[in-house]
């Protein structure tokens, strides 16, 4: 017997002797467990193979390595993808998001494993992402899998899916309230109180993988060194805004750059190695921008910036404060291409990472401006963390996410009042401009997210193909009033489409209308049904959104339309039909009771 199936029957046998809720809650043990070993195994992967790159060999201190590496992580990368996954294993969020809506919560197999090999060669090398992007796919991957190999329905697979993803970030950074919260956010938008055991638990468990196995160096975690005073009230509201338009600039940017690379899409080595030579100039300007890029934002928070122009060819000119303020300003901008270039010429990561980085970057800009300035004298400390919280609220829409995740790095609460005014300024300035998240935009666009603005998104991704009713029986213009009564009396409908030999719409046929002459026998061979024929009240055609079919029934007051492609008759849409489509929609959508 097979291994997998030997590990299966124990809770095979539990799935059998226990409630639904007991099951959830020791799958959530599980769940949580495996994600949690995913994000060490990662984690742990990456840390040696940088090691290994810029202290094993000291082969970072020759410049041209800085270029080389980077092509070298992403061209394995698109080769593992090509030969072992056979050429795509899916994006990040987004990817986890299109499976809830559109696959049932169905994530494929391979994921528990795919992306953590992927990111490992793209960020180890240098790649300039984040890891929680895979690590959220990866842990989304075995909560789902195990919800399909023990039979578990959607709600219950849904919310096993959120779990992993939970699990994952609350290891990657030993924060489970911010893991618990990133899965509320991101993943599931309408939750109830009894669903919130389940991701509490993985995540706990997740949290203590990583906080049991992996050493400090490997964890991110910032003591807090300062306390908020309300006096820095109104700076850490300009911040906000500063953080907000930031984020604007992020998620437009990011968007362009991924356009760009679109072009080449066919053409994935000669882009691997394009974008692997970009990044690769980039990061010999700006050194700091080399893999994920939290040993910098250390350095930020620690207010020792002028340490990041070490390697760099401004070390020329030496540590003027202003020559740190303007490299560490150029970072914030730069690193958006950075990391979407990483992302879109073929490697694995995400923005989670790069956000923060430019969060610091922008919160240590700004307090240190002010601060040379003279016009007060800003914690630099605080404000770097803060401005972390700020942009990714703004650039993963997820503001609670942003603020216990850096209150639980931190190991402390006194930032909590900045920390909140900061994240709802920069999120509140973001969805005024951009509605939707970097990670879901091009899904909503498409109509394909059902977990955000569900009534809307779910009249979009309804296809009339799949609403049309063809058992209305079509008579010809020609035919007499005798044979149209004929074709009633073999007919459950009281709507007739009258069509021509070539399938044109002439007109349609209403049973009330011809109640009182279809009686009438002496017409049966005078009158044709040409004379008894009526105008539709619209027209809806095949390729017309669900948005716009609604307004036609409402404008017409009609409960059938006739359907047309290129003039061709194709069958009757109905309103009780669209109805009933959406409601079993609304129903399976609905993630978790």
């Amino acid at each position: 017997m097979p291994h997998y199936k030997k590990t299966k029957i124990p809770l095979l046998w539990l799935r059998r002797h226990t409630s639904d809720r007991e099951f959830m809650l020791i799958s959530s043990v599980l769940v949580g467990l495996t994600a949690g070993m995913a994000a060490v195994i990662l984690k742990t992967l990456v840390h040696y193979i940088h090691v290994l790159l810029a202290y094993g060999n000291r082969l970072l201190d020759q410049p041209y390595w800085l270029v080389v590496f980077p092509i070298i992580g992403i061209l394995l990368t698109v080769f593992v993808v090509r030969v072992a996954f056979n050429g795509s294993i899916g994006r990040g969020t987004a990817g986890v998001l299109f499976s809830i809506s559109q696959k049932s919560s169905m994530v494929e197999r391979h994921k528990m494993y795919s992306h953590v090999v992927t990111s490992a060669f793209t960020a180890g090398f240098g790649g300039s992402a984040g890891l929680e992007s895979p690590i959220v796919v990866t842990g989304s991957a075995i909560g789902s899998n195990y919800g399909r190999d023990y039979h578990l329905n959607y709600r219950d697979r849904t919310l096993l899916l959120a779990a992993g993803a939970a699990a994952g970030i609350a290891a990657v950074f030993n924060a489970p309230i911010a893991g618990v919260l990133f899965a509320i956010e991101v993943l599931l938008t309408d939750i109830s109180i009894s669903a919130f055991i389940p991701l509490i638990i993985s995540a706990v468990v997740g949290a203590l993988c990583s906080k049991l196995i992996l050493q400090e160096e490997i964890l991110f975690n910032i003591g807090q060194r300062e306390f908020f005073a309300a006096s820095h009230l109104p700076f850490y509201v300009l911040l906000g805004v500063l953080c907000g338009m930031m984020s604007v600039y992020y998620t437009r940017m990011a968007l362009r750059v991924e356009e760009l690379f679109e072009e080449y899409q066919s053409k994935v080595y000669s882009r691997a190695i394009v974008g692997g030579i970009l990044l690769g100039l980039l990061i010999m300007l700006f050194p700091p921008l080399f893999g994920e890029g939290y040993d910098s934002i250390r350095l930020l928070e620690g207010n020792n910036a002028q340490e990041m122009l070490q390697n760099s060819w401004l070390a020329f000119f030496g540590t003027n404060e202003w020559l740190v303020l303007c490299f560490v300003g150029a970072l914030a901008l730069v690193k958006v291409f950075a990391a979407t270039i990483t992302i879109a010429s073929g490697g694995n990561g995400g923005n989670f990472a790069p956000s923060m980085f430019v969060g610091a970057s922008t919160g240590f800009f700004f307090s240190r401006l002010v601060n040379l300035l003279s016009f007060n004298n800003l914690p630099v400390s605080s404000f770097a963390m803060v401005g972390m919280a700020g942009i990714l609220s703004g650039v993963m829409h997820a503001p609670l996410t942003a603020v216990f995740l850096i209150a639980e790095i931190t190991g402390g609460y006194t930032l909590m009042i900045p920390l909140m005014i900061v994240a709802a300024t920069s999120y509140a300035m973001v969805k005024y401009f951009e509605p939707y998240s970097l990670d879901t935009k091009k899904l909503a666009q498409k109509g394909q997210l059902l977990t955000h603005n569900k009534d809307r998104t779910i009249l979009r991704i309804m296809k009339i193909q799949h609403l049309i009713e063809t058992e209305f029986q079509p008579v010809s213009p020609e035919a007499t009033l005798g044979e149209l009564v004929e074709v009633i009396a073999h007919s459950r409908r009281n709507l007739f489409p009258v069509v021509t030999a070539d399938r044109k719409l002439d007109g349609i046929i209403l049973l009330e209308n011809v109640r009182e002459i279809m009686f009438k026998t002496e017409k049966y061979d005078l009158v044709k049904v040409r004379e008894l024929m009526v105008k539709p009240p619209a027209i809806v055609q095949y390729d017309d959104s669900m948005a716009d079919v609604m307004k036609k029934f409402d404008e017409s007051g009609a409960w059938n339309l006739p359907v047309l492609r290129n003039e061709t008759y194709q069958g009757f849409v109905s309103k009780s039909s669209i109805f009933t489509k959406y409601r079993k929609l609304l129903i399976k959508t609905t993630n978790v009771a």
